[in-house]
Parts: structure tokens; C-alpha cells; sequence
């Protein structure tokens, strides 16, 4: 793994912070590509979508959701008209069903660069096999996990209000991270395009420019892990960066300093933030905070949202919070004065460990990464419709950039296909927003306690 070791990082963040166990060493090697790998079904994608009007005039607030470590085949299996697979190849050459398993299933999966790389097998996507996986909280007694823990999709009853999201607005079935690594890397993509060719994840926490002698490990140009190190506190710049100058607003939503959940807070990495009156003006704790600002008529024109550990879908968390508090969140701004003028996108930050039949395009030196869902809800957003094009991780900086006339501000986002007519049209009255009913409204968030536990293991 490099100079980082991954169970270093796990064990002085178990240390300091209580947090929830982490995963097992990184699994490794390939295997010699077998035939196609088989799903049902598999829609040819469609090709690029014609551009829409630009969304200046229509949109005046971005929503972003990030949402926690699930592959598309493993979160979005058999949804009408969407490429999901059924079955999956191993490193063998056998085919293998996968496995229904509820959201709150006990194990996690190794989910680091190594691991990516390890399930994707040069584009053959039949190594997930080989990744191994662990329990957070210890293997419950007397269960039994999957023959093929990766080879796994969630119970359609646990997240039935992402199914009812898709199925109102759009689902997009080729949505990419846009580099093949876990959460850290994954959240530095979605705030600037980019991770200055980092891997992995710091070596302690707190993870960014908080603890000046941290460490985080590099890759080189052609994707091969170093034995160089950089600090996690970045000069680069980000897209709040870029809003100021503009004038725009913008804020960031999550756990506090005080809750081992703060290494999500991915502004921290960033000097200019960190150490500038961004942070006090513009980095709001708790997450849950939103939920009050929006009732109370405030909204930023950009808006980043993290989720605590209890209300995240990350694998091995004993709980199914995750699509009650995405709702809370879609709710809170489609019954808001808001709702005519926002895009809301909902998305998970990486693959999770999950297999995922859909070899990512390589387009650089770490991506693209795994495919993810990505739902887009806004009264401009199309109705019940899969989009096929491709799209990553930098097609929503792109459509904020578009929105506000900001140039890229990295490779991802420059490269990135602008949301299209798959996806948005801006010429159809804008509709209406009907609530999506919830086991938990805003009250239940706004009240309930902060977990002591990072919405994401992979330390």
C-alpha cells in the first residue's frame, strides 16, 4: 500500500476518535480476463444527449447530497429500464448470482484504490472476488455472510424512497466517480475536480489542514502508487473558492469538530478555506442545520450536504436511516419557496467495495472510477427517465460552473458531458413538487443526536 498504511490510519483513528472498526488490508492481484460479464438487463447507452439550454434563468440553487459507499448494481438492481446485472463473473471464470442483502447487513468492504483496481481487473470487472471485507462491529453470532460478499444488492424494501425518487425524477444508470478510490479522494473530487494525485486516505485524523504533520500518499502519472507522501491540507483551487469571486454564495454542511464525523467536512483540506473567514462563514455544523435554514428562507446558491454515520448508507452501519434523511433533505427544499429555481442531485461518494459490471472508461491516471447512482430532482428535471450517457463526478461542478460562468477547475470537470436532455429540460413548465412520504421528517433529524462514529470506515 506505500508509505500510507491503511491499518495504521484505522488504528489511531480507532484511538482517538471510538470509531467504528475499520476494514481488512486491501485486497491485490488480477486475474486474466474471462468472457463479457453477463447482466440482465443491458440497455445499449444512449449516445451523448443534446445539449439543454443553459440552466441560467431557471436555476439559481444547487443541492448536492452526498450519500455513502454503494455501487449502482448493488443499490439500483432491476429498476425498470436501468442496466443493473443479476449476476456477476469472479476471477475464476464463473458466473455468479448476486446476492439480496438488506441495507444494514453487518460486513463492509475493502473499498481502497488497490481494491478498485483489483475489482475492475483491467476493465474484465470480474476481481471483486478477491476483495476482502470486515465487520465494524464484530460478526454477529451465528450469521453468515454471502459466498460472494461483493457480488451483493440491497433489499428494494430498505431504500424503497430511492426507488420512488428515481422513479419521479431521473436516474442515471452511467454516472461515474471520476476517480477509482474511497471517500477521501471521492470528496475532494466533488468540491474541486481533483485530489492532487492522492490515494487512499490520511494517515491520521483528523484528516486536513487541522494536524500540519499529517500525511496522505500519492500516486504518479501513470497511476502507480509512490512512496511519496504530501500533506492533506491543499492549494489547489475549489469550487467555493471560485464562487466567491464571483460573488456567489455557498455553503458546506457537516458534522462538527467535536464528532469523529468532521473527517467528511472536506473543506478542511482545503488552506484557503481552512485557514480564511470561508470557513466560519461558509462551513456550517451540524449537517442537520439545513433542515432549519431552508424552513427559515435561507438557502445557498451552492449547497455541499454530508450525512452523519447513522443517517449514511455505508456499509455495516446497523441502521437504514440513509433514504429518510435524503428525503428530509429533498422535502425540506421541495416545500421551501425554493423549490421553482433548485437542482437538487443525490449522490454516493464511492463504489463501496460493491461489484458493478460497467467497466469504467480510463480516462486518466485514476479514473474514471466506479459507476454510482445519481438521482437529479428539480421542477426541470424529466419524469421517471433512466439517463444513459455518461456522466461522472465533474458533470456536477460543470453544471454549477455553466450556471454561474466559471471556468473548469480541473481535467474531470473540463472533460466532463454537461447534463443533457436525458436529464433536464428547461423549455417544460416547471412542476410542481408533490412530498414523498417518510418514516422521519425534519423534526426526528433536527432532534436526534450525532453518532459517535465517521459516516465512512475506510481509515
Amino acid at each position: 500500500m506505500g508509505t500510507v498504511s491503511w491499518s495504521r490510519a484505522r488504528d489511531a483513528a480507532l484511538a482517538a476518535l471510538v470509531a467504528i472498526a475499520s476494514l481488512a488490508a486491501c485486497g491485490g492481484g488480477g486475474a486474466s480476463a474471462p468472457p463479457a460479464v453477463h447482466a440482465t438487463p443491458t440497455p445499449t447507452p444512449a449516445p451523448t444527449a443534446a445539449p439543454t439550454a443553459n440552466p441560467r434563468g431557471k436555476i439559481n440553487h444547487v443541492v448536492i447530497v452526498i450519500q455513502e459507499n454503494r455501487s449502482f448494481d448493488s443499490m439500483f438492481h432491476g429498476f425498470p429500464g436501468a442496466d443493473s446485472a443479476s449476476t456477476g463473473q469472479i476471477s475464476t471464470g464463473a458466473t455468479v448470482p448476486l446476492t439480496r442483502v438488506p441495507l444494514s447487513s453487518p460486513y463492509d468492504m475493502d473499498h481502497s484504490y488497490n481494491d478498485a483496481r483489483t475489482g475492475m481487473n483491467g476493465g474484465a470487472m470480474n476481481g471483486f472476488n478477491k476483495v476482502g471485507f470486515s465487520y465494524p462491529d464484530g460478526q454477529p453470532p451465528g450469521y453468515t455472510p454471502p459466498p460472494y460478499p461483493a457480488y451483493a444488492y440491497v433489499n428494494e424494501s430498505d431504500i424503497a424512497a430511492y426507488f420512488t425518487l428515481a422513479r419521479n425524477y431521473v436516474l442515471a444508470d452511467r454516472f461515474f466517480s471520476s476517480q477509482a478510490d474511497g471517500s477521501f479522494v471521492g470528496h475532494q473530487y466533488l468540491i474541486a475536480g481533483q485530489a492532487g494525485h492522492t490515494w487512499g486516505v490520511p494517515a491520521r485524523s483528523p484528516w486536513g489542514c487541522d494536524d500540519p504533520g499529517n500525511t496522505v500518499g500519492l500516486l504518479d502519472a501513470q497511476g502507480q502508487i509512490t512512496h511519496d507522501v504530501v500533506a492533506p491540507c491543499f492549494t489547489y483551487a475549489s469550487l467555493g473558492e471560485a464562487l466567491d469571486a464571483k460573488g456567489v454564495s455557498w455553503r458546506y454542511y457537516a458534522p462538527p469538530a467535536s464528532d469523529p464525523a468532521y473527517i467528511w467536512s472536506a473543506y478542511d483540506s482545503i488552506k484557503a478555506v481552512r485557514e480564511g473567514p470561508d470557513w466560519t462563514n461558509n462551513i456550517v455544523s451540524p449537517q442537520t442545520q439545513f433542515l432549519q435554514d431552508v424552513a427559515n428562507g435561507t438557502l445557498a446558491d451552492v449547497t455541499w450536504i454530508v450525512p452523519d454515520v447513522s443517517d449514511s448508507d455505508h456499509p455495516g452501519v446497523p441502521n437504514t436511516e440513509g433514504p429518510a434523511w435524503v428525503t428530509s433533505v429533498v422535502n425540506a427544499v421541495g416545500e421551501s419557496t425554493f423549490w421553482g429555481t433548485t437542482a437538487v442531485f443525490v449522490l454516493w461518494d464511492d463504489w463501496g467495495g460493491f461489484y458493478d459490471h460497467v467497466a469504467p472508461p480510463q480516462l486518466d491516471y485514476d479514473g474514471l472510477g466506479m459507476r454510482v447512482p445519481l438521482i437529479v430532482v428539480s421542477p426541470y428535471a424529466l419524469g421517471g427517465r433512466v439517463a444513459h450517457t455518461q456522466y461522472e463526478f465533474g458533470s456536477v461542478l460543470k453544471f454549477a460552473e455553466q450556471l454561474y460562468g466559471l471556468a473548469p477547475l480541473a481535467a474531470s470537470d473540463a472533460r466532463a458531458n454537461a447534463f443533457g436532455s436525458d436529464v433536464f429540460d428547461f423549455g417544460q413548465a416547471p412542476r410542481a413538487f408533490v412530498p414523498f412520504a417518510s418514516r422521519h421528517g425534519r423534526a426526528y433529524f433536527l432532534h436526534k443526536r450525532l453518532t459517535p462514529g465517521p459516516p465512512d470506515s475506510d481509515l
